[in-house]
């Protein structure tokens, strides 16, 4: 089931929250990262042996805004959407979803943003690459409204 976004659970622990007991802000971050890997793991294994070559996916920018604190055994779903794509970049985006214990809703609890450069080349004179084939594809299911199909295309 795909509902526009890829989707990670997660339970928050204590050792992701501060000492006023509610999640520090780092952790959200980290939960992109979190989220970007299992899609890629999950969805495009063939840009993770990529990856083991000599593509890099080097981050450009990562941010959030906050709207609602989450504290320790909150579950959380991640959600990450294609939100651009050029030839050699691509932006997501996150929600972050506090569901609700007895199942019925959810909070929108923060929002990020998060660009990739693909690059390739040795670490002393890596360069812009196309974002892989497959990776457009694994994303295509993900695609925002302002994702045309020629983004997305397998164009060589």
């Amino acid at each position: 089931m795909s509902d526009g976004y890829y989707e990670i659970r997660h339970t928050v622990g204590f050792e992701e929250t501060n000492l006023v007991g509610n999640v520090y802000y780092v952790n959200y971050l980290r939960w992109q990262g979190r989220c970007r890997e299992m899609f890629l793991k999950q969805k495009a294994p063939s840009v993770l042996r990529e990856v083991q070559e000599d593509l890099k996916l080097f981050t450009l920018k990562a941010e959030c805004e906050f709207f609602a604190e989450i504290t320790a055994f909150d579950e959380l779903s991640v959600r990450m959407r294609l939100d651009e794509l050029t030839q050699s970049q691509v932006q997501f985006s996150f929600d972050y979803v506090k569901l609700h214990e007895d199942g019925q809703g959810e909070t929108l609890v923060a929002r990020g943003v998060q660009r990739i450069a693909c690059m390739r080349g040795p670490n002393t004179a890596t360069v812009p690459c196309r974002v892989p084939a497959d990776l457009r594809r694994a994303l295509a299911p993900y695609a925002g409204p302002n994702i045309s199909s020629k983004a997305l295309a397998d164009v060589a």
